[in-house]
């Protein structure tokens, strides 16, 4: 019986990934829990394991695609919805087990003529417990439901007319339209469950769009994702009416149009890395949406330097082995002393349902340099860690981030960023928030300068330090009585324990 394969939800918002790796061949056997493919989404791979046993007889999939949650990757010839035991292994028999319901259940349709795009099937709902009906009335017999809160109209030349066929494969859910509607104003008016895969409809609630409004292409009228982004561009196009939302994002980087470079000389082309596009399109996000603004102030870190340097009184052991004690991990520590001092930076702005969330927790990011891009691993509960125990994690989450081998879960639920530049160079920067952060510390390379002491001179190694926050939350005030905490706080550290929380 064949069983078509798709990607499963991976976590959290993760819509789409790019294949790193298909690990399996046509004609080779599988077992439940095997590897089928890795998959390199929101900046960790992940591998995909089969849900089932089986024999693979086609695969969709291809190393260097990119693939949608839902999307088809390979078909298996299974037996009873599994491999027996003796098929996998060589022998034994194949127990019964009363077959599963597969995409060849839909009227008009079976699995083998199936694209990878088309495997997508309307869920089946399970048998209740009423007898089933003796006899099916006609369909002139049964009055049509009332449409459920009818779409504003839009212009007539925004969508293309819906051909006739898409509204009569699924004639369960249709029902008359109000009058002066007609099946070409791209409209679908559902009685019950609107036919969409559950990344759909998420993709739907972000974008603002009603998916009644919304055309389904796949089998029985049902939505897809490519549906859904038509839709909004072309709502987009015809002037954006109110009650659709498009990220400034998506506009951006995907509607965009360059000129053809190579009229003046020659050029070469790559893919997009999935890494990049991801950092393409939060920052944009950010930056078109969060009114940023950056608070700069420098630190005098000569004695705390000296001190790191010397190695006085600075155990090298822990739990990890040897560790080595950066000023990072010191940051890390005068942050979260920081974030517990004004609770304003820990938290998120959700101007949807007026709200402000404050964390009782203090997680905060790192940015890592790694050869796939930048990349931010979350160090948990920096508060109440001490130096040394920071500086072993540091050092691990930054080892895996650059083998690849950080995952999604450990990329997530931070409440801060700091992003180091000092090993590099530079004056200054202005980092960009790491939404729905409010705020994020940029550290660039401390030098040598002449300070003013009492009546003379003296040369003091000085820190720069940027703070970009979200000024919708975040006073330029509070801003800079924040940084200056924190430049305090690296001077003289013994501060901290005065000051409290």
């Amino acid at each position: 019986m064949p069983e078509v394969v798709k990607l499963p939800e991976l976590g959290e918002n993760i819509r789409a990934g790019t294949v790193v790796g298909v690990m399996v061949e046509v004609g080779a056997t599988v077992r439940a829990g095997d590897t089928l493919l890795e998959v390199e989404t929101d900046k960790a791979v992940i591998e995909v394991p089969s849900p089932s046993g089986g024999r693979v007889v086609e695969i969709y999939a291809r190393a260097g695609s990119r693939i949608e949650v839902g999307q088809a990757l390979l078909k298996l010839e299974t037996v009873g919805g599994a491999v027996a035991a003796g098929v996998a292994e060589g022998g034994g028999s194949v127990s019964e087990s009363p077959p599963p319901v597969v995409p060849s259940a839909l009227p008009g349709a079976e699995v083998g003529s199936l694209t990878p795009r088309e495997a997508e099937v309307t869920p089946v709902l399970p048998p209740t417990s009423a007898p089933p009906p003796t006899s099916v009335p006609p369909p002139t017999s049964v009055p049509p439901p009332t449409p459920v809160l009818p779409p504003t109209p839009v212009p007539e030349t925004s969508f293309p007319p819906v051909p006739r066929d898409v509204a009569a494969a699924s004639p369960a859910t249709a029902v008359s339209l109000p009058p002066g509607e007609s099946a070409g104003r791209g409209v679908i008016v559902s009685a019950g469950p609107i036919p969409a895969s559950p990344s759909v409809r998420r993709e739907a609630r972000e974008l603002g769009v009603d998916l009644r409004q919304v055309t389904g292409t796949g089998p029985g009228g049902r939505i897809l994702l490519g549906d859904l982004k038509g839709f909004v561009k072309r709502r987009n196009e015809a002037g954006l009416p109110s009650g659709v939302v498009v990220p400034p994002t998506r506009k951006l980087l995907e509607g965009e149009a360059l000129p053809d470079f190579s009229r003046w000389g020659p050029v070469t082309e790559e893919p997009l890395k999935h890494v990049r596009r991801l950092t393409a399109e939060r920052l944009t996000a950010t930056w078109q949406t969060v009114p940023q603004v950056t608070q700069f102030d420098k630190s005098d870190i000569t004695d705390l330097e000296a001190f790191r340097l010397s190695g006085a009184g600075i155990p090298r052991e822990s739990s990890r082995g040897e560790t080595k004690v950066t000023l990072t991990a010191i940051l890390l520590k005068v942050a979260a002393l920081a974030l517990v001092r004004f609770p304003g930076f820990n938290a998120s702005v959700d101007l949807a349902r007026d709200r402000v969330i404050r964390k009782g927790y203090v997680h905060i990011g790192v940015a890592v340099d790694t050869p796939n891009g930048l990349l931010v691993p979350v160090i948990r509960d920096v508060d109440r860690k001490g130096i040394l125990t920071l500086a072993a994690e540091l050092a691990d989450l930054s080892r895996r981030a650059r083998e690849r081998k950080v995952t999604v879960e450990e990329m997530k639920g931070g409440c801060f960023t700091i992003s180091n530049l000092g090993g590099v160079g530079g004056t200054g920067f202005t980092p960009i928030i790491n939404s729905p952060e409010v705020a994020i510390l940029g550290v660039a390379r401390g030098r040598r300068e002449p300070v003013l002491v009492g009546e003379s001179w003296h040369p003091r190694l000085m820190l720069p330090l940027a703070l970009s926050y979200d000024h919708r939350l975040i006073d330029g005030v509070d801003g800079a009585r924040f940084l200056r905490w924190i430049c305090e706080g690296l001077e003289q550290p013994w501060t901290l324990l005065l000051s409290g929380p």
